[in-house]
């Protein structure tokens, strides 16, 4: 599943690989496609939503209705770099409008400075910020 190799690239980062392979078989980890949440309740649960700026509106409806007791949701997701057809709006540029009176729930935005790859990356995103025309470029710090 090339498509989950991000996050177990993450997870690697952050944790040696017998002990990830032990969190997963205990369950204390998971990994799962958003296509598989339905029906679920994830109690008692933090839950990362990655890469939510290419969920679709019921997509993201639905995995924000999985929420159960006593857990918390991280989503993680960049407007520029949204990858849906033209016919489809982005399940997180509508949740954060439709969410953003609701007391339990807050917004956290990033800039160019906040990106932690490499200073050549930084360079990238100002570079074509400016060329796009969404903002001045940001000072380096």
């Amino acid at each position: 599943m090339p498509y989950l190799r991000p996050l177990y690239d993450a997870l690697h980062d952050m944790v040696d690989a017998e002990e990830l392979q032990r969190l997963m078989e205990r369950g204390v980890i998971e990994i799962a496609p958003l296509a598989c949440m339905r029906g679920r309740t994830l109690n008692r649960a933090f839950v990362v939503l990655d890469e939510a700026q290419n969920t679709t509106t019921e997509q993201m409806f639905m995995f924000l209705t999985r929420l159960g007791a006593e857990s918390k949701a991280v989503i993680t997701g960049d407007h520029t770099q949204i990858d849906l057809p033209p016919n489809k709006r982005s399940g997180l540029i509508e949740a954060m409008k439709a969410l953003k009176h609701v007391d339990a729930i807050s917004f956290c935005h990033f800039g160019e400075r906040d990106v932690i790859r490499h200073e050549l990356v930084q360079s990238i995103v100002r570079a074509y910020r400016h060329h796009r025309g969404t903002g001045e470029p940001e000072t380096k710090r």
